[in-house]
């Protein structure tokens, strides 16, 4: 049976607002052998607009874009829209109800298939399908965007933290 972890980077003020700051080269890393690892990924439809950059190749991308683009396109995706009419290469439209067909993913995969987008990630907390929970607190206060949580969540038991690179703690809940 798979797991569902939802984890995004954060500011220390609890924001996840991507355009505010950026991973550093040691997190970016991570995030390569991360996305290798995932059975697949569950987006929100805001998410997968912003992840869908790495659907196209950049030219003034490095080695380590070239590689997470590589991991990031091989891994299957499904997509949580009732607006969206059709996803990308690699991608699954899950349009209705979403408890279903993401019970009968749990149930039929093996490994870590990573929710991404706040909102998404409240849903499927309150259908009690996440499993567990990571953040990576970068050493920023940005004081406006997206909260990382959505709203009011069950208790939470720490179960792990970790540096990673300099100046990146991630903290990994479950469930209480």
């Amino acid at each position: 049976m798979a797991k569902l972890v939802f984890a995004l980077n954060q500011s220390l003020d609890g924001y996840v607002d991507h355009t505010a700051f950026a991973p550093e080269p040691a997190v970016f890393l991570h995030f390569i052998d991360d996305v290798r690892g995932l059975t697949g990924m569950i987006y929100g439809r805001r998410m997968y607009d912003v992840v869908r950059y790495w659907d196209d190749d950049r030219p003034e991308w490095g080695e380590a874009e070239r590689d997470y683009a590589a991991a990031w396109r091989s891994r299957p995706k499904w997509v949580v829209s009732r607006s969206l009419k059709s996803v990308g290469p690699n991608a699954t439209l899950l349009a209705e109800d979403i408890e279903a067909p993401i019970r009968q993913l749990k149930a039929d995969r093996d490994g870590e298939i990573e929710v991404a987008g706040p909102e998404l990630a409240k849903s499927l907390t309150d259908l009690g399908l996440v499993d567990e929970y990571r953040l990576y607190l970068h050493p920023v206060v940005v004081g406006h965007g997206k909260p990382f949580f959505a709203g009011p969540r069950p208790p939470l038991r720490l179960v792990a933290s970790d540096r990673i690179g300099e100046n990146v703690i991630r903290l990994t809940y479950r469930p209480a």
